[in-house]
């Protein structure tokens, strides 16, 4: 792997996420860029590209349009989600429009390096739960727990942190202190009955505040 492009809105993310193809290939050259259409300008004007790390959660629209771009015009890229989102409604149209791994962003640096390395054996890059997603595709959905409404700034919080933003980051945005918006994360989580940021997410889409 000697060439990289990252397609990422969130500034934390996009060093993370650098940070990632740096220890798994090291010395490869990599471009980004922060929306769609920034994305598809470049990479047209660009040498073919070894490997591409898209999020689908953009300012305008879905990642999904540059891995159909990739699909069509560079099909030897290897293009790899990353993304908080877990739910089929993510991962089954990302994979049909050509995306040759799923990566999760909740895991651990030294995870993402494992999977990306795995590419070089022939191992598609997957994060273990997607894998066990994928394997439970056709089983019948279980019924979701009812959950307690959200406060108006509980939906403010949720609407942020959903978009990938930390807890710092969220708190200066409002003007809040860093424990303040930890409560509200851990009142959110119980109301939603979720556990992780994904999920969490994922219930921030279904309620349209993403």
């Amino acid at each position: 792997m000697k060439t990289a492009f990252i397609l990422e809105d969130t500034p934390e993310s996009h060093v993370w996420l650098s940070e990632v193809l740096q220890m798994s290939f090291p010395d490869i050259a990599i471009i980004s860029a922060h929306n769609i259409a920034q994305a598809i300008s470049l990479v047209a004007a660009s040498a073919p590209l070894d490997i591409a790390l898209i999020d689908l959660s953009l300012p305008d629209g879905s990642g999904i349009t540059v891995i159909e771009w990739f699909n069509r015009h560079s099909p030897h890229t290897i293009c790899v989600v990353a993304s908080i989102f877990d739910d089929d409604n993510h991962i089954f149209p990302a994979l049909r429009a050509g995306a040759h791994g799923y990566l999760l962003k909740d895991q651990p640096q030294a995870a993402i390096v494992q999977a990306l390395n795995g590419i070089v054996t022939g191992q598609p890059p997957l994060s273990p739960a997607i894998a066990r997603k994928m394997l439970r595709h056709f089983h019948a959905p279980y019924n979701v727990p009812t959950r307690e409404l959200l406060t108006e700034r509980e939906k403010e919080v949720l609407s942020i942190i959903a978009k990938g933003m930390t807890m710092a980051e969220t708190a200066n945005m409002l003007g809040l202190k860093r424990n303040t918006i930890a409560g509200y994360v851990k009142e959110i989580y119980r109301k939603l009955n979720v556990s992780s940021r994904a999920e969490a997410a994922i219930s921030a889409q279904q309620m349209g505040l993403i």
